[in-house]
């Protein structure tokens, strides 16, 4: 239809359910989606596979910078399908400990930039709409309580919810919280341009499209996923632009 392709950034903490909103909006614009975090815990994933100390900045950089990396409905890396095994919370402290490097993000930013300097991407991360691309069409910065967010965790990983389980998920996501906002490159920070969203009471649905159905500083972004006369299974609406995702 002629329409300038956007970046999209959602950007917020673990558990906030930028992955939901993210990959609904990119499948409904027919965009690339990107998990940059996938990113880092495949790194992880491949140092610990090859016997390095993850601490090792400048062994794990090269990995980021040379090794052949998939991100999409499937991560691999070097041949290697990870998607399942980097969805641990040893691989959460692992990706952790990579991305303070400040050698390891710099490789892996030049990545996630090339991914998206032609636009047409919905890219999720910490640090998508303050370092990767801080000129991004849109920005959206997600949030939700430490018991929405570990709940949310609790299941995706199919583990039984009980006070006990939470309690502990949510004292291991504050810790990263307090890991990533506090490491010295590119710390987690809320973009002071971006929409805010709490998503602590949202379901799927709500997530995806009722929140999408605001105004910030003057920039309209509608979401509809009903189907028009126009034939669009869904819709983007940015200022008096439309983005028609066909059937």
């Amino acid at each position: 239809m002629g329409e300038r392709r956007l970046i999209i950034a959602i950007d917020g903490p673990s558990g906030a359910g930028k992955g939901t909103v993210a990959r609904t909006l990119a499948h409904a614009l027919s965009y690339t989606h990107v998990d940059t975090g996938s990113m880092y815990r495949a790194v992880a994933w491949l140092a610990g596979h090859l016997g390095l100390d993850l601490q090792d900045e400048a062994a794990v950089a090269k990995l980021a910078r040379d090794a052949a990396l998939e991100v999409g409905s499937r991560v691999s890396v070097d041949g290697h399908d990870v998607t399942v095994a980097i969805r641990t919370p040893e691989m959460d402290r692992a990706a952790a400990v990579v991305a303070r490097h400040p050698q390891v993000r710099a490789a892996l930013v030049e990545r996630q930039r090339t991914y998206g300097r032609d636009g047409g991407v919905v890219m999720e991360g910490r640090d998508i709409g303050t370092v990767v691309f801080p000129d991004a069409d849109l920005k959206v910065f997600l949030t939700a309580t430490p018991e929405a967010r570990a709940r949310r965790r609790l299941l995706q990983r199919g583990d039984g919810i009980d006070p006990g389980a939470l309690a502990r998920e949510a004292e291991q996501l504050a810790r990263r919280d307090a890991a990533d906002a506090s490491r010295d490159v590119a710390p987690l920070r809320r973009p002071p341009d971006a929409i805010d969203l709490d998503t602590s009471a949202m379901d799927f649905e709500e997530q995806v499209s009722r929140n999408f159905n605001t105004v910030s500083s003057g920039f309209s972004f509608r979401y509809s996923s009903t189907r028009s006369k126009s034939f669009c299974e869904s819709t983007i609406f940015v200022g008096s632009r439309s983005i028609c995702s066909p059937t």
